[in-house]
């Protein structure tokens, strides 16, 4: 039997959207530091490779225990 969490599709697709979003946030903003000429920081750069492991890491299928 499903626990609460597993049958909760809602919490999935907030998480992705958060990842998401957190993604798109990253990518917009080093764009802009670049049109003005200006060094991205490490840490946004690191925020958006963690918003895109994250989204591998929900999106990847996992084998399920029968």
């Amino acid at each position: 039997m499903k626990n609460d969490i597993e049958k909760d599709i809602w919490l999935y697709r907030i998480i992705i959207a958060a990842f998401a979003l957190t993604l798109v946030a990253t990518v917009v903003g080093a764009i802009l530091l670049a049109m003005t000429n200006q060094q991205t920081p490490d840490a946004l750069v690191a925020l958006g490779s963690a918003a895109v492991g994250g989204l591998a890491g929900f999106l990847v299928p996992t084998q399920l225990n029968k």
